[in-house]
């Protein structure tokens, strides 16, 4: 028995008609009966009574028809579900984020992936900072990382995504907010809000060295690993702090946003993967459409 035996036998209990059956089919009417005799002698069963009028199913054929209608459909079904994941249109996939990229890329990120692969399960675990992120990607945890790098990682493959300015955010009524511009100089007796260091967040190491340039080392009173965090305590008037333009997109109440009087080359953005996942067509459509995303304007609202 082969699957053309069920398509043959389906269509013709379906038509109830040999002629329109083999026209349906694309044979001929002699070789379709013969198929359909081939099916009922290995099967030792009647499936349809005929007569020059008419064909009926026997009731064992009504029976074997919902069989053959289920099986068809599913091996349909599988094939069909075969090239979506091929194709990368179907699957699962895990999205880390750093805490600026979650408030700002990954929102159309995620709105894209849902218009252009809709049946691609997203998981999105925001506010990553990028040992966390290292971490989950090489134990499989997530798919694809936005972070910010320092340094190369052999057994990632990682791609610039967007360069992002610095800007300061500071407190409602700081005298450096009625400024068009700040110089990080200034802030020397300043407070500072700052990621998490210890190596655990690239933006730490970014404040210490640019303040170093400005001639000074930042009196840090906080350290935080939530970007939302860091803008809150801003907000509570705890101190000021150094972070990626996004960062202006959480929409905290309290917080005023100021460009540096000495703009630096800003920071990358950058979007990893395990090498091994090189040949995943979902992960491969899914950086497709971030990279889309990611190279529109961003002008975030600034208070």
């Amino acid at each position: 028995m082969e699957l053309r035996h069920l398509r043959y036998f389906r269509a013709v209990a379906e038509e109830l008609h040999f002629g329109r059956a083999a026209r349906r089919l694309h044979i001929a009417q002699p070789p379709l009966s013969q198929q359909i005799r081939q099916l009922e002698d290995e099967l030792g069963v009647a499936l349809l009574t005929r007569s020059t009028r008419r064909v009926e199913l026997t009731p064992a054929g009504a029976d074997y028809l919902a069989h053959t209608v289920a099986i068809l459909d599913a091996v349909d079904a599988a094939g069909h579900h075969a090239q979506q994941v091929a194709e990368g249109r179907t699957g699962r996939l895990s999205i880390g984020c750093v805490g600026s990229a979650t408030y700002s890329v990954l929102p159309a990120f995620v709105r894209a992936l849902r218009d252009r692969i809709p049946d691609v399960e997203v998981r999105i675990r925001g506010e990553m900072l990028a040992p966390a992120q290292l971490a989950a990607l090489r134990s499989g945890d997530i798919d694809i990382g936005l972070l910010r790098m320092s340094g190369e990682e052999p057994d990632l493959r990682v791609e610039p995504i967007r360069t992002d300015h610095l800007i300061l955010a500071l407190p409602d009524g700081h005298p450096a907010a009625a400024t068009g511009s700040v110089d990080l100089h200034n802030l020397r007796d300043e407070d500072f809000i700052a990621h998490a260091g210890g190596g655990r967040s690239v933006m730490n190491t970014v404040l210490m060295t640019l303040c170093s340039v400005a001639g000074f080392t930042p009196r840090i009173r906080h350290e935080v690993e939530e970007t939302s965090t860091l803008a809150t305590l801003v907000a509570a008037g705890l101190g000021v702090a150094l972070v990626p333009e996004p960062t202006a997109a959480i929409g905290i109440t309290g917080v005023t946003y100021r460009p540096l009087s000495t703009p630096t080359s800003g920071i990358e953005l950058h979007a990893a993967r395990r090498i091994d996942d090189a040949a995943s067509p979902m992960i491969d459509r899914a950086l497709e459409v971030l990279r889309e995303i990611a190279s529109a304007p961003y002008e975030p609202a600034r208070k």
